[in-house]
């Protein structure tokens, strides 16, 4: 059973109706093309109506009886101005480290709908983290941070920099970095990151 996310997702490809188009075109009945394609009409029917998504191998052995690739069926969503909307109750909040205890970060991702994306967005929530425990990561690319609320301290190679609210800093990832929330009052962040 697929996600409400993911449904909603792969609904925007309108892969059903582009298959029908393309049978219709061709003046061909889902018998037929249940004959060229070794796949019956009912489930034909169904990937037509949206009812189910067809896995790629399946999408695939449609597509070569129409001499087009799988791009007919994906491509046409760039036709249709991009939107991807993330609201608050239903984004999953992920800790820095999945399992462990004394995690420095939770994030949630604010673009995850969205295809395509040319950066990763994310709302962070900092943790109280002592200095001694700062793990460092790194990852391609750049990243932009945006300070909400509350006082973060970002560690970039061997600087440290304390941003307070309003506060925004701009980096390469792949220097090692980390942050410690300061103090006890609540601390989070917009994070924008791109390869």
């Amino acid at each position: 059973m697929l996600s409400a996310t993911l449904r909603e997702g792969l609904t925007e490809y309108a892969i059903g109706e582009k298959l029908r188009a393309l049978r219709l075109r061709k003046k061909m009945g889902l018998v037929e093309l249940g004959g060229h394609t070794g796949l019956s009409p009912a489930l034909l029917s169904k990937i037509e109506r949206g009812r189910i998504f067809p896995t790629l191998p399946t999408l695939l052995r449609i597509a070569l009886v129409f001499s087009v690739g799988l791009d007919y069926f994906f491509a046409g969503a760039r036709e249709k101005p991009m939107l991807a909307l993330a609201r608050k109750g239903s984004r999953v909040v992920l800790p820095e480290r999945a399992g462990a205890r004394d995690v420095a970060y939770r994030f949630e991702s604010l673009d995850y709908g969205a295809t395509e994306r040319r950066f990763n967005a994310y709302y962070a929530e900092f943790l109280p983290q002592p200095k001694d425990r700062m793990r460092p990561h790194s990852h391609p690319g750049v990243e932009f941070l945006y300070v909400l609320q509350g006082t973060l301290h970002l560690q970039v190679a061997e600087q440290e920099h304390a941003l307070e609210a309003g506060d925004a800093i701009y980096f390469d990832s792949h220097v090692p970095h980390a942050y410690r929330r300061a103090g006890t009052r609540s601390c989070c962040a917009i994070v924008i990151t791109a390869a």
